[in-house]
């Protein structure tokens, strides 16, 4: 190699480990505050969150302007997740309005009254709508996934004759909104989660034109 060409894999392999060690400082911090929700909903300082995660305060700043700005990552972060373990399970579901019943009524799997899981959705619930003041459009994209993975399953229902959506993409995300309508409901409301999951799976497919089989 000539010395330009040296310099040039010298400054790509800084520029990985700098990398590296970002991604390594934002997962500890998402994670530290995954476990601080849990523990006290989004009542914990940012410099308890500094603490549990390991890193001194103005490395939390680095990354996050503000604890607003961090609490829409835990959303996102937590979110994202959940629609790759919940894609990973419906592999084996061929039919696409199974596929679409998963993904419609999964959410609300996580209110099983567990005290950890209701904090958690108490958590979601509040800064939910707190979030929806300071970032709208972020939030927006934030929730994007789940409209995504409602969307492939009701264009597959059309495409197989099930479905009569004129309109799958607008479609997908009402269905959207009203799934997390019911799971802000029933983040403090009681009820029979099952029943509620089956009502609601029936109300989307009659509205996306479908008939129970």
């Amino acid at each position: 190699m000539s010395w330009v060409e040296e310099r040039a894999v010298e400054r790509s392999t800084a520029v990985q480990r700098s990398r590296s060690r970002i991604e390594n400082h934002v997962r500890s911090i998402l994670d530290a505050a995954h476990r601080l929700v849990l523990l006290k909903g989004d009542s914990f300082t940012t410099q308890e969150l500094a603490k549990e995660a390991g890193v001194a305060l103005q490395t939390f700043y680095r990354y996050f302007t503000s604890k607003d700005e961090l609490l829409l990552a835990v959303i996102g972060d937590g979110l994202s997740d959940a629609c790759r373990r919940w894609s990973v399970a419906a592999d084996d579901l061929t039919d696409p309005l199974q596929r679409l019943r998963f993904f419609v009524t999964s959410p609300l799997s996580g209110l099983d009254g567990e005290h950890r899981r209701h904090t958690l959705a108490q958590f979601i619930v509040s800064t939910h709508w707190q979030l929806q003041r300071v970032f709208p459009k972020e939030l927006a994209q934030v929730e994007q996934p789940l409209v995504d993975l409602l969307h492939t399953e009701i264009r597959a229902g059309v495409a197989a004759g099930l479905l009569t959506s004129t309109n799958t993409e607008k479609d997908a995300w009402f269905i959207a909104e009203l799934v997390r309508s019911v799971y802000h409901h029933y983040a403090y409301a009681t009820g029979d989660i099952g029943d509620v999951q089956e009502q609601l799976w029936q109300f989307c497919l009659k509205a996306l034109g479908g008939s129970a089989r």
